[in-house]
């Protein structure tokens, strides 16, 4: 049985994508993923070699139309894992999702019937805390919250950790943190080692030791429609995220020993 984490944060521009895509393709070289971009601006299908402006297979279709998940995988990606893409159009299931029965459990639902096929299912989540994040957690075994090591990030830290708490309550008791990764981190500035340290004495064991540094060529490499490691597969950035990787299936070989 597959495991299925949310990357999400309601802060934008942390790395969430980012992180999801890179951390994908880092893993797919070794197990079956399937990513699902849940944000409508589609820069994880962008990211993986797939344009938005000329998908027919969308996870709108699922939310929306009830469409099976398996119908809407594309197979073929940049990274090396199965996707289910997205664009635009997933912003008017926003609101539409409110006209449903049991719309927080609709994605769940959906990836209910593939979770067997795949070692991991990672969704991408839009930067807000919205139904759609609310559809992720629900159908969530676990999160990864990609950060920045800023005073505004703690924030929102905090507001995701209460709707956690929240959903966890009443949708989804098995939902937990998986891990906090720190983002985009410069180690010259103060604040960023002092929120680090923050976090550390804070969450402990689920920080990520991995940190993901800030790098030109994880920006650049969306531009190609690549996850960094094909793009280049030497730069800092990638071997940050192959080491994420390492220690990421570490831990989940710890935990299923537990």
């Amino acid at each position: 049985m597959g495991k299925i984490i949310a990357f999400a944060n309601q802060k934008g521009g942390v790395g969430k994508t980012t992180s999801c895509v890179n951390l994908s393709a880092s893993l797919a070289t070794q197990k079956k993923i399937l990513l699902v971009d849940l944000d409508p601006q589609g820069n994880a299908t962008m990211a993986s070699g797939i344009s938005k402006f000329d998908i027919e297979k969308n996870v709108y279709n699922i939310l929306m139309e009830g469409s099976d998940a398996e119908n809407e995988i594309l197979t073929e990606t940049t990274g090396g894992y199965h996707i289910i893409p997205t664009n635009s159009d997933l912003t008017a299931a926003e609101v539409g999702l409110m006209n449903f029965y049991a719309r927080e459990s609709r994605l769940k639902k959906a990836l209910d019937e593939i979770k067997n096929r795949y070692d991991y299912i990672f969704i991408d989540c839009p930067p807000a805390l919205n139904l759609l994040t609310v559809n992720a957690l629900c159908a969530a075994d676990s999160i990864i919250v990609p950060m920045q090591c800023e005073y505004f990030s703690l924030e929102g830290l905090s507001a995701l950790t209460d709707t956690i708490k929240q959903i966890k309550e009443n949708i989804n008791e098995k939902l937990k943190i998986e891990g906090i990764l720190r983002t985009m981190f410069d180690g010259r500035a103060r604040l960023a080692t002092e929120v680090s340290d923050d976090l550390i004495e804070h969450f402990k064991d689920k920080i990520y030791k991995t940190i993901i540094p800030r790098n030109i060529k994880l920006a650049e490499a969306p531009s190609y429609g690549k996850p960094a490691l094909y793009y280049d597969k030497s730069c800092l950035g990638t071997k940050a995220y192959l080491a994420l990787a390492g220690e990421f299936l570490n831990n989940q070989e710890k935990s299923n020993c537990n």
